[in-house]
């Protein structure tokens, strides 16, 4: 008896005929769970969303079947990136202008965009008492160097050399810079002790246990441009169900319950 292209034979006795029947049929599930074969996403991830995404992750997967793969960096390079035609099903971005443009460049699937997190901006060292409640060590100057993140690709490093210039400490402090290409690499800086303090995202503080918590001061919102973090669909995942799905997760109660335990604030 043929099903489904697999040949199965009748028995003569009456209950070895109804188990064939019974097999008959788990057959014919299976073969049509590897016809809808897994769906692979390709996801550019913007760094300092790194941590929060591969907590996202397995829950994703396991309710969805799907698998991610995750790619990590500046947004500006992961921008420049697809629009040199890298293969990215989904864009996580920092901000929301390059999602926007690469919609504009027919890059990007019109209607697709939105806003997943509101970052936060911390000055912070992982030495205890150095940064004060208030950022005045940036008045003060005493500190060797000071990491932040390449301005012209991240949008935390664009965020932080806002806060500088907005306290009028950018023409004095310029020169003991220290630029991350994304920030991550800041925050490595910082942790490692190249460089004494730097600006790095609230969420990449949510792990440090207390003997590495240091000292930090949270930024106030109003001394730099909202850190609005956008996702966008791909032109290259328009048809990767995978990957609609997953921007549906991130919209989610659970997802948005992570994202915010993380120290981001997320969208109404």
């Amino acid at each position: 008896m043929p099903i489904n292209g697999f040949t199965v034979s009748p028995c003569s006795d009456d209950m070895n005929n109804a188990f064939t029947w019974f097999c008959a049929l788990m057959l014919c599930l299976n073969v049509g769970r590897v016809g809808a074969a897994v769906t692979t996403v390709s996801v550019a991830v913007a760094a300092n969303f790194t941590m929060t995404v591969r907590k996202l992750a397995p829950e994703f997967e396991r309710r969805s079947g799907h698998a991610l793969l995750l790619s990590f960096g500046s947004t500006g390079k992961l921008a420049t990136q697809i629009h040199n035609g890298a293969p990215f099903d989904v864009f996580l971005s920092a901000d929301d202008v390059q999602p926007r443009q690469l919609v504009t460049a027919g890059l990007a699937v019109a209607d697709t965009q939105f806003t997943y997190a509101f970052g936060r901006l911390v000055l912070w060292s992982p030495q205890p008492g150095l940064v004060d409640d208030k950022g005045e060590i940036l008045r003060t100057g005493h500190f060797a160097k000071l990491a932040i993140a390449n301005p012209k690709i991240a949008p935390y490093g664009a965020a932080a050399r806002q806060v500088l210039r907005k306290l009028g400490v950018w023409p004095r402090l310029e020169a003991r810079l220290v630029y991350g290409e994304n920030i991550a690499q800041t925050f490595q800086f910082v942790s490692t002790g190249n460089a004494a303090l730097g600006f790095v995202a609230l969420a990449q503080l949510s792990g440090l246990d207390a003997a590495t918590q240091g000292s930090r001061w949270r930024v106030p919102a109003a001394l730099h441009a909202p850190l609005r973090q956008d996702a966008v669909l791909l032109r290259h995942g328009a048809a990767n169900t995978g990957a609609r799905a997953f921007l549906g997760f991130l919209q989610s109660p659970a997802a948005r319950a992570v994202i915010a335990a993380d120290g981001y604030e997320v969208p109404r």
